[in-house]
C-alpha cells in the first residue's frame, strides 16, 4: 500500500511586530504555497497574526536535553557547505500551545553544527532550553508582509462563541420540542 497522505508542514506564527515566531502545530498540504493557506485557515482564524511560516516536518530536525546527554558524540556527523539554520527553543513546559520559540539564526555546515553552536553561543541562553530545533532558512516559506491586511484582518472581526452558545444534541433524546 502506497502512501497518499501529502507531506506535513510545521507552522510558526507571529502574533504582535517584534515578537518571536512560535510552533503552533502541523498542517498537511502539497507544496509551500498551500501549506501557508493550510497553517492561516487553521492557526489564524480569530487571534491577531502579523506572519507565518511553514517548513516541512522532514527538514526540521529536533534534539532534547536528555538526547544531547546520553550521546556525547552527537556532534559527529555529514557536514556539508555551510548555509543558514533557524533556529528554534522550547525553554518551558508550561505553555501547552506553543512548542518552540524562534531564537535566531546561525550559520553552520549541518542542523547539529548549528544547535552545538547555540549551545556554545550565550545569546540562545542554552542552559533553559529542553528542546532545540534547527531549520534550514531554505526550507521555510513565510508570507508576505504586503498581505497581512488580506490574510489575517478579516478573521479579527469575526464572532467568537463559545461550544456552549450552541447547545448540543443528546444521544438519548428522541426528539426535540421547540417552543414557538
Amino acid at each position: 500500500m502506497t502512501d497518499t497522505q501529502w507531506p506535513r508542514y510545521e507552522v510558526f506564527k507571529q502574533d504582535l511586530p517584534g515578537q518571536p515566531h512560535k510552533a503552533v502545530g502541523s498542517v498537511h498540504a502539497p507544496d509551500a504555497e498551500m501549506a501557508l493557506l493550510n497553517a492561516r485557515d487553521v492557526f489564524a482564524r480569530r487571534p491577531q497574526v502579523v506572519s507565518m511560516w511553514v517548513a516541512p516536518a522532514s527538514a526540521v530536525f529536533s534534539l532534547t536535553a536528555e538526547e544531547l546527554a546520553a550521546n556525547p558524540e552527537f556532534w559527529q556527523g555529514t557536514a556539508v557547505s555551510p548555509q543558514p539554520y533557524a533556529l528554534f527553543a522550547k525553554r518551558s513546559q508550561r505553555r501547552s500551545m506553543t512548542f518552540v520559540e524562534y531564537a535566531g539564526e546561525v550559520v553552520a555546515e549541518s542542523a547539529q553544527l548549528a544547535i552545538k553552536q547555540a549551545l556554545e553561543d550565550g545569546r540562545f541562553q542554552p542552559e533553559t532550553a529542553i528542546v532545540w530545533w534547527a531549520v534550514p532558512l531554505s526550507a521555510i516559506s513565510g508570507s508576505d508582509p504586503q498581505d497581512v491586511d488580506s490574510y489575517y484582518a478579516p478573521a479579527t472581526a469575526k464572532t467568537y462563541r463559545q461550544q456552549s452558545y450552541y447547545g448540543f444534541v443528546s444521544p438519548t433524546r428522541k426528539s426535540v420540542k421547540r417552543e414557538p
